[in-house]
């Protein structure tokens, strides 16, 4: 049940044509079998009907097979290939009709059984609105959702479907997420909380900021997985490849053998038809569709699927810090301020001028401001060269926020009047030239991250486990040693970290799981790429997978479904196969005719894709740490 044309795989026109021939070969068997057995006994007549189908059904697969040959490929379907042309030549016109016959209505089951796959995301599809409520002053107008830009304000009326990811900015009640995030519970919304586009909202109609447009949403990002997946199916089929290197050569042999010893060629055929190598082309593609359909539920976006095949195959994963084993979120721990300044002055002036920057550690800064309940001062004359730090007038006093390297460079005496570098991001403050203080932060590493790490090897079979960072040392073995990681490297550019990800790859197979713009090289080089959230264009379309909710358990489940969909996909291919096998030994004994053969091979088809199509359906867990 193979695509007979290669230059066109999976295109509409196609599935429509291969829907049409397998109608046509029905209605010409039937008619066949009615002259065969009531109307006319003329044999040539009673052929004619076959002779329409092998012409027209058969021919386009005998040509792909012969494009293939003319490239070097042998696949699967060269089993199907030489049946019909051995059906033709033996005069078996019956047989060679429902091979043709299994192979176009293979198409067609393979698309139903795609179609289930991927319920769970059409019905996504269909729920879509294509309007917002656009807010302007206090007038609210209905507009197309493309127009809808970030930072417009929108209104989401109870029970409607929120359009668009974004942050509340007033109104309380709560949202079904269930169809995004596979939890089923109502999500409270309150002022400052995010909201998911697709979710249902309740009873009270929110007021939100868009913070993403409608093609950069989540629920566009799982509608671009079902259009992938139905565009590429047959791409997907790396596993059947393997598979029938050896199952091919086995089943001519096995036909070859029977015609030897029994001198019959429709032993040979018999043995071909059977050996139709439908569970194998079919059941791996349903399986790896419907997982992509299971990971998308979960928030996990797949964009190569060849990453399910392969996932569990890894024996190395290669993390970087921020953001993936920690949460990128860095927190003021430690104020140390020179003689002569109160903590809470300095506090109030630093927090005045950073609530301007847009700078990581900026955030950090007004958090402890807000938790402190400090004063916030006007602030005048910001300036923020990039890589030279913060300035500006606060409260009629000149503050710079720098770094030490730079404050040593500019003000070397200094030296003596500073604390010991210690583990840690930091930022020096000059208040009117004056040296008046130290802060220094952590990025927080993850509270699942030790557990996380030490289920690796004995859960998944990771061997070797990596951190691999652009930070310090300090800073970097600091994270190491909170989650268990003995393999560190520190201070790495893009460059590097590509060259060890290379490095690792030639070993074994690598998953690599980053966030940053300089991730990418090393998300393309790895067998695997993981993208955490959405942080860059370029990091997600460098990655094999993106986990759109930042979150280590997310991994977990990642690993899990793509060890489920190996499970599940050898079983169908195999268990067809050996069912396949089964059939050609008693074809070639001579108990199973062509014609048998052939309804034999297509109640194995329908087997395989029923156990494929078990994949889609959610396992009761998929995360096998604790968190």
């Amino acid at each position: 049940m193979s695509n007979p044309n290669p230059t066109r795989p999976g295109s509409p026109v196609w599935k429509s044509l291969e829907t049409w021939i397998a109608l046509f070969t029905i209605i010409m068997i039937a008619i066949h079998l009615v002259l065969r057995y009531g109307l006319i006994s003329a044999e040539t007549t009673q052929n004619i009907p076959l002779w329409l189908v092998l012409s027209l059904g058969g021919t386009p697969l005998v040509w792909g097979l012969l494009v293939k040959m003319i490239h070097r490929e042998f696949g699967s379907d060269l089993l199907a290939g030489i049946s019909i042309v051995v059906s033709v030549l033996l005069h078996e016109y019956l047989a060679g009709s429902l091979v043709v016959l299994m192979l176009s209505g293979g198409e067609a089951l393979e698309a139903y059984a795609v179609r289930s796959a991927s319920s769970v995301l059409q019905a996504l599809s269909k729920r879509m609105p294509s309007i917002a409520h656009l807010k302007v002053d206090s007038k609210v107008d209905d507009v197309p959702l493309e127009q809808i830009a970030v930072e417009d304000t929108l209104v989401i009326f109870p029970h409607e479907i929120c359009p668009i990811d974004g942050v509340v900015l007033e109104g309380h009640g709560v949202m079904d997420e269930s169809y995004l995030t596979g939890e089923p519970y109502m999500m409270s919304k309150t002022p400052g909380s995010q909201v998911l586009s697709g979710a249902i909202n309740g009873e009270s109609a929110l007021t939100i900021r868009a913070e993403k447009r409608a093609v950069d949403s989540r629920y566009a990002k799982i509608m671009q997985v079902m259009q992938t997946s139905e565009q590429h199916r047959p791409r997907m089929r790396r596993m059947a490849d393997k598979l029938g290197a050896w199952y091919t050569p086995l089943a001519v042999l096995i036909g070859l053998v029977a015609w030897f010893l029994s001198g019959d060629p429709v032993r040979f055929l018999a043995v071909m038809v059977v050996a139709t190598p439908c569970p194998l082309l079919i059941a791996i593609p349903v399986a790896i569709i419907g997982s992509i359909s299971l990971a998308a539920r979960r928030a996990i976006i797949v964009r190569d699927p060849t990453a399910l095949e392969t996932a569990d195959t890894c024996r190395t994963i290669i993390f970087d810090k921020t953001g993936t084993l920690t949460y990128g979120k860095p927190v003021l721990t430690e104020q140390l301020c020179a003689t002569g300044f109160e903590p809470d002055e300095v506090l109030s002036l630093v927090g005045s001028l950073e609530r301007f920057s847009k700078h990581p550690l900026a955030v950090a800064i007004m958090t402890a401001m807000q938790e402190a309940k400090t004063v916030i001062h006007d602030a005048t004359e910001i300036s923020e060269p990039p890589g030279e730090g913060l300035q500006g007038t606060v409260a009629g006093q000149t503050i710079q926020i720098t770094s030490r390297k730079k404050l040593l460079k500019q003000q070397p005496d200094l030296a003596d009047q500073l604390p010991p570098q210690a583990g840690g991001l930091e930022c020096v403050i000059l208040i009117n030239d004056q040296y008046a203080g130290i802060y220094r932060f952590r990025d927080t590493p993850r509270t699942d991250g030790l557990s996380f790490i030490n289920h690796l090897s004995p859960q998944h079979q990771i061997h070797r486990t990596m951190l691999v960072s652009g930070d310090r040392e300090s800073e970097v073995r600091y994270l190491a040693d909170q989650v268990g990681i003995e393999n560190v490297f520190f201070s790495q550019s893009p460059e590097q970290k590509l060259e060890i990800v290379n490095t690792e790859t030639k070993d074994t197979n690598t998953i690599f799981v980053g966030d940053g713009i300089n991730d990418a090289p090393a998300l393309m080089a790895a067998t695997v790429g993981v993208a955490f959230g959405q942080n860059s264009d370029v990091t997600t379309e460098a990655a094999d997978v993106i986990v759109m909710d930042s979150s280590l358990q997310k991994i977990d489940e990642f690993l899990h479904i793509s060890r489920r969909m190996r499970r599940i996909a050898l079983q169908s291919a195999l268990g067809g196969m050996g069912l396949s096998i089964l059939g050609m030994l008693l074809a070639s004994a001579g108990y199973l005719p062509p014609v048998a053969g052939a309804i034999s091979q297509e109640v194995i088809d329908v087997l395989a894709v029923l156990n494929a199509l078990r994949v889609a359906l959610p396992p009761k867990a998929l995360i096998d740490f604790k968190v």
